[in-house]
């Protein structure tokens, strides 16, 4: 069972900028699409954004196109999710998640490997 441990969250002002990370455990890394969730108090998980096996397609919710990046490295076993122009709607307990599908996947239930999460607070 692969292992996924986010880091990077933090407490930033509107407009700011961060950079989430996320290491997985697997040798088979690059088998994995993978894919970025958060969840507000009081709201469901939502989709965020996701990426391919070998990087070359991703995909982004509306709310955050133009202003994150999603990219991975699979020589590190790696994922990083760039946030830009970060809004006060974007805080959230934010999740990577993995699948060995490869496809890009917006349903938490087609993800079979999480991470425990990482807060990101944006004040206003």
């Amino acid at each position: 069972q692969v292992q996924l441990v986010e880091s990077g969250g933090g407490l930033v002002q509107a407009g700011g900028s961060l950079r989430l990370s996320c290491a997985a455990s697997t040798r088979m890394f690059r088998f994995y699409s993978m894919g970025w969730f958060r969840q507000a108090p009081g709201k469901e998980r939502e989709f965020v954004s996701a990426i391919s096996w070998s990087g070359g397609r991703t995909y982004y919710v509306d709310s955050v196109k133009g202003r994150f990046t999603i990219s991975r490295d699979n020589a590190k076993n790696t994922v990083h999710l760039q946030m830009n122009g970060l809004k006060p709607e974007d805080t959230a307990v934010y999740y990577c998640a993995g699948t060995r599908e490869n496809d890009l996947l917006t349903e938490a239930g087609k993800y079979d490997a999480w991470g425990q999460g990482t807060q990101v607070t944006v004040s206003s």
